[in-house]
Parts: structure tokens; C-alpha cells; sequence
């Protein structure tokens, strides 16, 4: 089964959504099911997990429901204030909705590089395990130290990397974010999704052999067993269709065993979301 691990809905506003800039027209619209269905069967992938691009709970419910309406969307990773006093009644509450497998903040987003190390943040942290739920890690690479320190704390916690954490390919300037890829990734609890790379990349001027230096770097410490391919369509779509982020993907891995690409298009995801 192919699973794309890593993709976006959305009803734009121009207020929520604030984040979409005049630049990035081309997702300033409504982006549903309806119109990521007709992708994923063109390029043969059977699942999806929709993942939040709000930050509220509002979202999450939003999600939920277009996953019950859906069935090819196969798992949420949605969002809660980890932050606040009633964090574990809210995980109590989410641990009812059967697709709800995770939950992320948009970490790359706050004003503190430390943030991941916030005592309160931690705290609400600290309660995912008992639910079973899986946290995606939205982080720059100069975040990656603190990642560290942060997973770290969490020897049982399940983690993915978003994006691989976005290295700068504008500048192919890979130092920093290799040193910090090689240490988080002895931790064998932290997974990496090869997702978002075009749009890290030149918008308009990118080539798939832009990738591979990172895309070595991940396999030589990750290994085969805890990568993911995830579109994150439609932001995707800023610089490159679906069968072109997607193609990234399939055309490094085409000569790796029949196994090892089973695992990088579906079994990994479904072992890390329990699908």
C-alpha cells in the first residue's frame, strides 16, 4: 500500500490563512479532497495523512471530519495546545477519533529558537505517549540542536521530521543542517518524511539532482527504515505538480530493492501512524 504520509486541506481565508502571502497565489484557494483524489489515484498512492496548517483546535475537528467523509485519508495529524493546563483532558478527549494519530506545532513559526525546551510545552509533551500518539516535528535547521535535546527527553515518544527539517537549497549550504541531521538521528525513535523539498528550493529553477545530496545524507543515517515520502500537497504546488515532487522521490529510490521502496512509500508510514 503507498501512502502519501504528509499533505494539506484547507478553505482559504485571507486572515486565518495569513501565512499564504501575494506570492504564493497559486494556493491562495480552497484545496479539498475532491481535488487531491484525482492525484493520488493518477500516481497509484492508496492513502493519505491530512496534517494541520492551523493552530487550533477548530482545525483539527475540521480534518476529522473530511477523514470520516473520506476513507482514503487514512490518518490526522491535527493540533492542541500542549501549553495549557488542561492539555491532558483535551488528549483524553482527541484519543476517541480513531484516525487521529498525531499532532504537530508550527514550530519554525515562534519567535524562540528554544521553544521545544519550554517547561510548559514539555509538559503537555510528555502526556502523547500514554494515548499513543505520534508528534511531527515542523523545525529549521537551526532548530535541529535543540530537536536533540528535546527528543532526548523523550526516549518512548514516537517523532518525525517535517520536510527534512528544510535545508537551504537556494545555497546548497548543507554544513549546519548535516552536523544536526546526523546527531538527531541516532535517536531511533525520530523518523524524517522526504517531503517539501521543491519548495525550499528555486521556485522556478530547481532540478531533481538538487536533492540528492541531502537525500544521501538522510538514507546514510536514517537508513531505509525511518523515511517517509509525503507530497505536502498543495504548498507543493508552488514550485512543481504532484507528479513532479512526487518523481523526486521515485526516481532516487528506483534502484533500491522492491522492499526497501515499499518502505519508503507506504510501510514506514503505516508502522510510524499506525494505519
Amino acid at each position: 500500500m503507498k501512502i502519501d504520509s504528509h499533505q494539506h486541506f484547507w478553505n482559504y481565508h485571507p486572515i486565518k490563512d495569513a501565512w499564504i502571502s501575494d506570492a504564493m497565489k497559486v494556493i491562495q484557494q480552497d484545496f479539498m479532497p475532491a481535488d487531491l483524489l484525482p492525484l493520488l489515484q493518477k500516481n497509484d498512492i492508496d492513502g493519505c495523512i491530512a496534517v494541520q496548517a492551523d493552530q487550533s483546535e477548530t482545525e483539527t475537528r475540521f480534518l476529522l471530519q473530511l477523514a470520516q467523509d473520506n476513507d482514503f485519508i487514512m490518518g490526522v495529524v491535527g493540533w492542541v495546545d500542549f501549553r495549557s493546563n488542561d492539555i491532558e483532558e483535551r488528549l483524553q478527549y482527541f484519543s476517541q477519533f480513531e484516525k487521529l494519530k498525531g499532532f504537530r506545532h508550527i514550530v519554525q513559526g515562534e519567535s524562540e529558537d528554544d521553544f521545544l525546551l519550554r517547561a510548559d510545552f514539555c509538559n503537555g509533551i510528555a502526556q502523547l505517549e500514554k494515548y499513543n500518539f505520534t508528534y511531527d516535528l515542523l523545525i529549521l535547521p537551526k532548530h535541529l540542536s535543540v530537536a536533540t535535546e528535546f527528543v532526548k527527553r523523550f526516549p518512548k515518544q514516537n517523532f518525525v521530521i517535517d520536510h527534512l527539517a528544510k535545508p537551504n537549497f537556494k545555497e546548497a549550504n548543507f554544513t549546519n543542517w548535516e552536523n544536526g541531521i546526523r546527531e538527531l538521528a541516532t535517536y531511533k525513535n525520530v523518523f524524517c518524511k522526504l517531503s517539501g523539498m521543491v519548495t525550499e528550493a528555486d521556485w522556478e529553477n530547481w532540478k531533481a539532482e538538487d536533492f540528492n545530496y541531502c537525500l544521501d545524507v538522510l538514507v546514510g543515517n536514517f537508513g531505509i527504515e525511518r523515511l517517509m515520502f509525503g507530497s505536502d500537497w498543495p504548498v507543493s504546488l508552488l514550485a512543481a505538480s504532484y507528479e513532479q515532487s512526487s518523481a523526486i522521490v521515485k526516481n532516487y529510490f528506483s534502484k533500491f530493492s522492491e522492499e526497501e521502496q515499499h518502505k519508503i512509500w507506504g510501510g514506514n508510514a503505516i508502522k510510524f501512524y499506525n494505519l
